[in-house]
């Protein structure tokens, strides 16, 4: 990350709202806009484009294949000589994931901050993308010009450190865009919203708000990151063995909480998961997680220690199959095992469309004898999103001219576009609210502010290979298809015990061998899928999720290294 070369100036006192010209400044939204995730917006004015945000969104279940959902980037592709920066607000998945299909389509810099930027780097390099000194780490109440954009950054406060929202001064007015938010009182960091500054922008005068929407459902406040301490002060003085603890890679703060009760409670603490290594270590880098000096273990020391001594902080609160808890789950991890005096915890929220895959993580953990507790029984996991009255106060202090709500389904702008009308009611010029959807060009101009046109949006499934993109249409892309082909294995399975019930099937399409070939490699996957199941734990024969991905792992190894190809393998598991 290159911090010597931004174009970076302290923002001093507030200009005056640049003066109406001619001209129409144009913003799409590429996602985030009637969906959870993929948040991605484009704004232009003449010839030049900045973008903000690239995020993704996760499959639902019967997106077999998928791993990854990206925005559809024509608009960006169609406009690749005036893109000129990549804005981003935080680190979080669904704003940062898409970085890498992104910045190979324009040549200028990504902005934001220190912890944002170093969860950025990882990507980048798995995608073998280097980004030279593109990469510029900005901070709080710094400006950048990009073109006739000044793009100034305001502390926020959220579920993880470094979150900004942005203030872009345009030729028509002043546009603010939240990011994600909540408005935390007592911050971990001691890092408060700035709310200060958010209302001198209203004084000065705002044309336009992009606020998020995700908890405009919700009554009240949001509880801050500091609610969860006593009932993890409870679980500490209460569980006997060992503490595990499920939440979101990206939960820095709720790792401090922890580390803290583990430092007082004389724990030592395993980081288990990849993902959660990964970003410990960048967040005690920078100094966003503060861990003493002896408390930290390593995974593989953890059976070195008694139950009682160690708290293990954990990815797979969502029960993915290869992550780390649902390992544990069914003793399947080669270093953590539950026993019956040890608890489980999952502090984070279920998304959508997980709740199956998490109920049959709570039964094998269960079945361990190990208590588990939810977010439903002790007060484990508060949400990083403002709820209605964080929402209405935004809308107060920064009473724009034109509001539009972003980051979520349409029942939440919706929602959150009726409860804009009730704040701003009698003001005047009165309140107009967009309701916009992905791909709506937003016009705005000395003559006011439309939905005017529709721009190319959509989703773009993405295979952990990189080559599989596909539309929602067709689960595969063609290009793939021609490439490597898809391998459907289908196999059938006793419910009971979860052994193999006659011989898999395999039904190719695209894969490109000769017909002698193809038999002996077919066969041959045939008994990898035998041995595969038949060395398998009855837990894990029986979980289909943790099955199939593992069918799927082998598979795709046992195809590269007969075929030197790659096709996409679905494994189908049928229950008899």
């Amino acid at each position: 990350m290159d911090q010597s070369a931004v174009p970076v100036v302290s923002a001093g006192p507030s200009p005056e709202r640049a003066p109406r010209v001619e001209g129409t400044l144009e913003v799409v939204p590429l996602g985030g806009l009637g969906e959870f995730g993929m948040n991605m917006m484009a704004i232009s004015w003449q010839d030049t484009t900045i973008l903000i945000d690239a995020g993704v969104m996760f499959p639902d279940p019967d997106q077999l294949g998928v791993d990854l959902i990206i925005p559809d980037l024509t608009y960006v592709e169609a406009r690749r000589p005036q893109v000129k920066a990549l804005v981003l607000t935080h680190g979080h998945e669904d704003h940062i994931g898409a970085v890498p299909h992104v910045m190979p389509l324009f040549d200028g810099p990504v902005y934001g901050t220190a912890m944002t930027l170093a969860l950025v780097e990882p990507k980048l390099e798995e995608h073998a993308i280097d980004p030279g000194d593109r990469l510029k780490v900005v901070k709080p109440r710094d400006v950048v010009t990009i073109g006739p954009f000044a793009v100034e950054f305001i502390r926020v406060t959220h579920s993880m450190p470094d979150c900004v929202a942005l203030a872009i001064t345009t030729p028509v007015g002043l546009v603010v865009h939240t990011g994600d938010f909540k408005i935390d009182q007592t911050p971990i960091d001691g890092e408060h919203f700035d709310l200060h500054r958010f209302a001198e922008l209203g004084r000065r005068g705002v044309l336009a708000l992009f606020a998020d929407s995700t908890n405009v459902d919700r009554r009240g406040f949001t509880g801050p990151e500091v609610e969860v301490l006593d009932a993890f002060e409870e679980l500490f003085t209460s569980t006997h063995g060992k503490l595990v603890v499920a939440a979101f890679s990206s939960s820095i703060y709720r790792m401090q909480i922890l580390v803290d009760l583990a430092v007082q409670f004389d724990r030592r603490v395993a980081f288990v998961g990849r993902s959660i290594v990964k970003n410990a270590e960048i967040a005690q880098r920078l100094g966003f997680l503060h861990v003493p000096s002896g408390v930290q273990i390593r995974e593989s020391e953890v059976p070195s220690y008694a139950s009682q001594d160690v708290l293990c902080i954990t990815t797979g609160s969502q029960g993915e199959p290869q992550a780390a808890l649902p390992r544990i789950s069914i003793d399947d991890h080669r270093f953590v095992r539950l026993g019956p005096d040890d608890t489980v915890v999952f502090s984070a929220r279920a998304i959508p469309g997980n709740e199956k895959a998490i109920a049959r993580t709570m039964s094998h953990v269960a079945r361990r004898g190990a208590d588990v507790v939810t977010d439903t029984i002790k007060h484990v996991h508060v949400s990083g999103h403002g709820s209605v009255e964080e929402l209405k106060l935004v809308l107060s202090l920064v009473r724009p001219r034109y509001f539009i709500p972003i980051h979520g389904e349409y029942r939440h702008l919706s929602e959150h576009a009726r409860a804009a009308q009730r704040v701003m009611s009698g003001l005047e010029p009165k309140l107009q609210v967009l309701l916009a959807e992905d791909g709506d060009t937003l016009q705005f101009d000395a003559q006011g502010a439309r939905i005017a046109d529709k721009a190319p949006a959509g989703r773009v499934l993405i295979d952990v290979t990189r080559i599989g993109e596909v539309g929602d249409e067709v689960l595969r892309d063609r290009r793939h298809l021609a490439g490597d082909g898809v391998i459907v294995a289908v196999v059938a399975i006793n419910k009971q015990t979860g052994m193999l019930v006659g011989e898999p099937e395999m039904v190719a399409r695209g894969f490109v061998v000769s017909e002698s070939e193809a038999a002996s490699i077919f066969r041959d996957g045939a008994a990898v899928v035998a041995e595969c199941i038949g060395g398998s734990g009855v837990e894990e024969r029986t979980d289909q999720g943790l099955m199939a991905e593992k069918l799927r792992s082998e598979l795709r190894r046992f195809f590269k290294k007969r075929s030197g190809r790659r096709p996409l393998v679905l494994p189908i598991l049928m229950e008899i």
